[in-house]
């Protein structure tokens, strides 16, 4: 089978980033517009229901590399959160302890991520660690 080159999987990405996915918990769209290589985009989502996240609005910043979707992107939260994943200094996903970084497929993308991320936020580790005050950034 073919494989899809970065830029037309990426223009895939984009697309169905601006129509919205799902229920709406996660969106995610470029930085600048005019992003050519549209390796920067921006990310966000919702905190999930009767957990400490619950209607809190999460920002993340998402970079795809020369060599995504070969390889998983990098992702760093912009607004302070406590997670196991997430480190505190910077506030940089651990690919290697978020599953679906630590096992990225070509078949995974930008969604895919975020969608992982909120279910952790849901797990039951994670649904009370308490958390920095609500609006705080890296």
């Amino acid at each position: 089978m073919a494989k899809v080159p970065r830029s037309f999987r990426l223009l895939e990405e984009l697309e169905k980033g601006e129509k919205g996915i799902g229920d709406g918990s996660c969106s995610y769209g470029l930085e600048d517009g005019d992003d050519i290589m549209m390796s920067n985009w921006n990310g966000t989502i919702i905190g999930p229901g009767h957990t400490v996240h619950e209607n809190r609005i999460y920002s993340l910043k998402i970079t795809c590399g020369d060599n995504y979707p070969d390889a998983p992107p990098d992702v760093q939260f912009l607004s302070r959160v406590n997670l196991p994943f997430v480190s505190q200094v910077n506030g940089k996903v651990d690919p290697s302890k978020l599953p679906v970084l630590a096992g990225w497929s070509r078949n995974f993308s930008i969604e895919s991520v975020l969608v992982e991320i909120r279910k952790e936020m849901a797990s039951f580790n994670n649904r009370k660690l308490p958390q920095p005050p609500e609006g705080s950034l890296f």
